[in-house]
């Protein structure tokens, strides 16, 4: 948010912006140009030399759920703590940065509790760069503890698509130092993230889902499909999208639907939907659509990508051009079938041949598993 009171124009943050095209300069005023390219760096408001830019969570018409959450990243549940996506900062140094500083509270809390030595110090859910900046902490500080992650190393990172390619700015690694990965690939950055593993003797438990997390008097049990563990301590790095948000129409159970695009050389030569309007659903669009004798159809229910970046949407205009994929807007998924889908599009049903789906529609908030802790939740709608 930009006051315009106090801003001078001078330009400083649409300099200082790494995105380049988010703001600009109108009527002498800084101003919004691309919104929904902001990832949320902050380099504009540090930059800004009259405190005129505010960084919030959501719009006036748009919520954002985020978990209650002190300077320290605690949670309303004493002892519990939040780092990364899930706290509303998704950007791979902001992780880093959240999950550094969360554990560094978490041990200044663990120490002042007391309960034995069979007590873990901390209990780290999440293996993504919040978890593992987190975990490389607790051994730079000789903590007890044990890292938990439902699917695999490195978090959402590990779901993008073969070869996507992730900006991250500088950031700093416990035990570590400084890393620099500028614009890197997926399957480099995992690859760095397991060299660091071997480095520095991180053994994350993988496959293995936290369920619960009770409190037993000033301590805590943790609850996974293996396992429980007690600890003085819990830190919560899991993300926002460990659970797709599902479009609930007949046929979404069929095998040919998934929730994200992996590996796009095996739906060559086969007829692909993607729902969605975001920067997923058009990147694997466009992706798809590259491949040879793969027929792609993007569906989505708004008029316009208002939610996904210039690049992503002026790539899917020259696909649409060049026929090598439809567009669908104004459209819903009604109903998937074996070798079908059918969509209502301007208000008529239209049935069209599909081998597969792939559903991009974001991710729903593990709400009732923090309702079931005791963690608060609100929703931000433009603010702090």
């Amino acid at each position: 948010m930009i006051d315009p009171a106090r801003c001078l124009g001078c330009a400083s943050c649409a300099r200082a912006c790494p995105e380049k095209t988010v703001l600009g300069i109108i009527d002498g005023k800084a101003a919004l140009i691309e919104p929904t390219m902001c990832v949320g760096h902050g380099a504009c408001q540090a930059a800004c030399p009259t405190q005129a830019i505010s960084l919030v969570f959501g719009t006036e018409t748009r919520g954002v759920d985020i978990p209650v959450l002190t300077p320290e990243f605690e949670t309303s549940v004493p002892g519990i703590f939040i780092a990364g996506e899930l706290g509303g900062m998704g950007l791979i140094k902001n992780a880093i940065e959240q999950g550094r500083q969360a554990l560094a509270a978490a041990a200044s809390r663990a120490r002042r509790s007391g309960g034995g030595a069979d007590l873990l110090d901390v209990v780290i859910v999440g293996c993504g760069p919040a978890g593992i900046s987190a975990s490389l902490g607790a051994i730079e500080r000789r903590l007890s503890f044990v890292t938990l992650d439902q699917s695999s190393l490195g978090g959402s990172v590990a779901h993008f698509p073969r070869g996507k390619v992730v900006m991250t700015a500088p950031a700093t690694l416990p035990l570590v130092g400084e890393v620099r990965f500028g614009e890197i690939s997926k399957e480099n950055l995992l690859a760095f993230w397991q060299d660091l593993l071997i480095k520095t003797g991180l053994k994350p438990r993988f496959e293995e889902q936290v369920t619960a997390i009770h409190r037993m008097g000033e301590h805590f049990e943790v609850v996974s499909d293996k396992g429980r563990y007690r600890c003085r301590t819990v830190l919560l790095a899991i993300g926002r999208r460990g659970t797709p948000r599902p479009l609930d129409v007949p046929g979404e159970d069929l095998g040919k639907v998934v929730y994200r695009l992996i590996d796009p050389d095996q739906y060559c030569g086969r007829r692909v939907l993607v729902v969605g309007g975001g920067d997923s659903a058009l990147e694997a669009a466009i992706r798809l659509a590259e491949q040879p004798g793969t027929e792609v159809t993007l569906s989505y229910r708004g008029q316009a990508y208002g939610r996904a970046r210039a690049r992503n949407r002026d790539r899917v205009s020259e696909l649409a051009a060049a026929g090598r994929l439809r567009e669908e807007l104004a459209s819903q998924v009604v109903a998937i079938g074996e070798d079908h889908v059918s969509l209502e599009i301007a208000g008529q049903l239209r049935t069209i041949p599909n081998d597969d789906v792939i559903i991009c529609a974001g991710g729903l908030l593990p709400t009732q598993f923090l309702h079931d802790t005791g963690i608060s939740v609100e929703t931000k709608y433009g603010t702090v």
